[in-house]
């Protein structure tokens, strides 16, 4: 087949790979949730090549992601759920309805307006959505809780940010990011108590617990916590790297080096990152 750059052309590529007996064996196994995986995969290596400042993998990596889309839209054609045509007019209605201050009446408005508007309107979508299902006859789950809605799929870091956001609206949080820096506190006490006890049992709610509170504190540090953890991973990769390739040129085998020495050479990589 002859590529293109027409989203056409990667429909019937789409259409060619789960048609019947002439299609890919592969790809005609597959149904929304086994593709769901990768649809979450390729968002993240989307996020990696961001970071990693490279516009070639961007590019790649975003035709990965439409992909995922284009997939996902095909089979829900075989089934006469919805087509991707039916996808795109969604997104933009849904665009247009949300940007009043573009596509509309109201000018000039501040982002914390914006901001007001856009989850206004969402809300307001919700409650027509979940009319409308009353009224064809489908289920509607109650929304039990203000905290409904939160997927569960999310990243436990932003599902434990989006939770502490959706309270805080009610008044349950703290003013002060201190308070959540003493709640870390006393949260790893919680570990080292359970730890000395030997209570195996309560140590991963324990540390969950933890882990919740440092969410809080990113939150109201306005720092991204799923950010900033891959800040870290990347640091602890390329310091850790600059360790195993000193001991290389020294001619010396990692496995039989002390941790002592490993140490010492994590500090020079420390010190290197300072220069």
């Amino acid at each position: 087949m002859t590529p293109s750059s027409d989203i056409q052309r990667l429909l019937e590529i789409m259409a060619a790979l789960r048609r019947p007996v002439t299609g890919c064996p592969w790809d005609l196994q597959q149904n929304f949730a086994s593709i769901a995986p990768y649809t979450i995969e390729e968002a993240y290596e989307v996020v990696d090549a961001i970071e990693r400042n490279d516009p070639t993998d961007l590019k790649d990596e975003l035709g990965d992601l439409l992909l995922q889309v284009v997939f996902h839209a095909q089979m829900a054609s075989e089934q006469n759920l919805f087509a991707f045509p039916d996808v795109v007019e969604a997104i933009c209605t849904k665009m247009i309805r949300r940007h009043p201050h573009v596509f509309g009446a109201r000018k000039d408005m501040s982002p914390e307006a914006v901001k007001q508007i856009w989850s206004d309107i969402k809300n307001e979508e919700k409650r027509l959505k979940r009319e409308a299902r009353l009224a064809a006859g489908m289920s509607v789950e109650v929304e039990k809780s203000l905290l409904y809605g939160v997927p569960t799929a999310l990243p436990g870091l932003t599902r434990a940010v989006k939770l502490q956001e959706k309270a805080s609206k009610v008044g349950f949080d703290w003013n002060d990011p201190y308070e959540v820096l003493k709640k870390i506190r006393e949260e790893l006490d919680e570990v080292e108590e359970a730890m000395r006890r030997r209570a195996d049992s309560e140590l991963a709610a324990e540390i969950g617990d933890v882990l919740f509170a440092v969410a809080n504190l990113t939150r109201h540090l306005k720092i991204d916590p799923e950010a900033a953890v891959r800040l870290t991973n990347e640091k602890f990769q390329r310091r850790f790297g600059f360790i195993e390739s000193t001991l290389t040129a020294q001619g010396r085998n990692i496995n039989e080096t002390s941790l002592a020495d490993m140490e010492d050479l994590w500090g020079k990589a420390k010190e290197t990152e300072r220069v």
